[in-house]
């Protein structure tokens, strides 16, 4: 593809750059991370001088009853990870816990002859208090190009190295025992933001993954891709709605290794509602609602997800106080419960959390 924008380019190399080899050994997944991080300070601090370089932090402390779930009861969101691997019961039930989830955006604004060029980059970390092996950090990629006063063209990338999912089965020929599972996830997306009325936005949203696992579980790496429409309505002047819905299909290696009986590819349906009102100047409510509908598409037999499904419900709320134009502080709740139709009682993640954003 050529590229005809200089401004533009910088953030193209970017993009091709992050793409890698999803099967690089670790070592060489750290070097390509760290180098990408030096390519987009280079990109931010390369910029203009009348470039305005806005910078977004925030911390949240949680609260966690089940550590096996916590990131993915936090990704579980319209504009997450919704769609997260392959959860054994045998990796849930671990242990609560105090999480730290700190996360700094930075972002630049460029311009070129179609508008306004949004260049930003978000690191994102989970640090936990007694369960270290569980701490793991993501990094994600945005360009936000402006076609017209009504329509915007998001792309991005989202990496989230060796996440460390618990101890579980290894299937391996001739293997026994309990081992590490863990996972790597490589997603680009697109979406096609417009105005249909000043109060009314449709977006479109597609987006194509890879899922990584460590050697032990390599029958469950897994290619996917997701399509679906999402709308955000202002109700009214302090009232706005949005609603979401994703349609995914994935694909596991697993399916074409039958000795195994571990297959998880799927078609996933997933939506969701949320609302968010502004009480007062100062004070805010947001509350979301998520529902999600793994078909397992397993044809082997002696494998526990032929013919299985999960079901996902998920429930959030917070309150926002704003103590300032550029901080405000958070204090929310999440309960999730997830059910596999081959396990007899369902599993539940409560989190509770409080924290502080800011903009400079």
């Amino acid at each position: 593809m050529r590229c005809n924008d200089k401004q533009a380019c910088p953030f193209i190399q970017i993009w091709r750059f992050s793409a890698g080899a999803a099967d690089e050994p670790e070592a060489v997944k750290a070097r390509r991370l760290a180098t990408l991080a030096a390519l987009v300070v280079s990109l931010v601090t390369a910029a203009p001088a009348i470039a305005e370089v806005t910078i977004q932090g925030r911390g949240i402390l949680f609260y966690t009853d089940d550590v096996g779930i916590f990131s993915a009861t936090r990704r579980l969101s319209r504009d997450g990870d919704p769609t997260q691997p392959a959860i054994d019961s045998r990796l849930t039930n671990q242990g609560s816990d105090v999480v730290f989830e700190p996360d700094l955006n930075v972002a630049t604004s460029l311009g070129n002859r179609f508008g306004t060029l949004e260049l930003s980059a978000k690191g994102q970390g989970f640090v936990y208090t007694d369960h270290s092996r569980f701490n793991h950090g993501t990094l994600r990629l945005q360009a936000l190009q402006a076609l017209s006063p009504e329509t915007r063209l998001r792309l991005r990338f989202y990496y989230a190295p060796t996440l460390f999912l618990g101890e579980n089965e290894n299937r391996q020929p001739g293997a026994t025992g309990l081992v590490e599972e863990s996972v790597t996830s490589y997603i680009w997306s697109a979406r096609f933001e417009h105005m249909l009325t000043p109060d009314l936005e449709v977006r479109l949203s597609t987006r194509y993954g890879l899922r990584r696992y460590n050697e032990a579980f390599a029958q469950r790496n897994t290619d996917f891709w997701t399509v679906g429409p999402h709308f955000e309505w202002r109700a009214a002047p302090r009232v706005k709605i949005g609603v979401g819905y994703h349609y995914e299909r994935g694909l596991a290696d697993g399916r074409s290794q039958p000795q195994l009986e571990d297959d998880v590819s799927y078609v996933n349906h997933y939506g969701s509602a949320d609302v968010e009102v502004e009480l007062t100047e100062w004070l805010s409510f947001a509350a979301g609602f998520h529902y999600e509908r793994n078909n397992w598409t397993s044809g082997i037999v002696g494998d526990e997800r032929q013919g299985a499904h999960e079901n996902i419900f998920q429930g959030d709320a917070i309150f926002y106080y704003r103590w300032t134009e550029k901080m405000r502080m958070g204090l929310g709740v999440q309960r999730a419960s997830r059910k596999e139709s081959f396990d007899a009682s369902s599993v539940k993640n409560t989190n509770v959390g409080v924290g502080m954003e800011a903009a400079f």
